[in-house]
């Protein structure tokens, strides 16, 4: 028999999944943000971290880019 002294506190892990329904709903979020313009492209980045390193950085990407 268990000593129930001894149980760990259950905590969600990493690998606990959330409920389908709320990933539904923030995947319909982001979407609605992409399709609304609301986004920097990873090459926008990309090109604005790479010019941070030399004499002339370029500005920060704006949405949409």
């Amino acid at each position: 028999m268990s000593d129930p002294g001894n149980e760990l506190n259950e905590e969600p892990g990493v690998f606990d999944f959330e409920e389908a329904a709320e990933l539904d709903a923030r995947d319909e979020k982001a979407m609605a943000e992409m399709d609304a313009g609301r986004f920097v492209t990873h090459e926008a980045v990309r090109r604005w971290l790479l010019s941070l390193s030399t004499d002339n950085p370029l500005p920060r990407p704006k949405c949409g880019e």
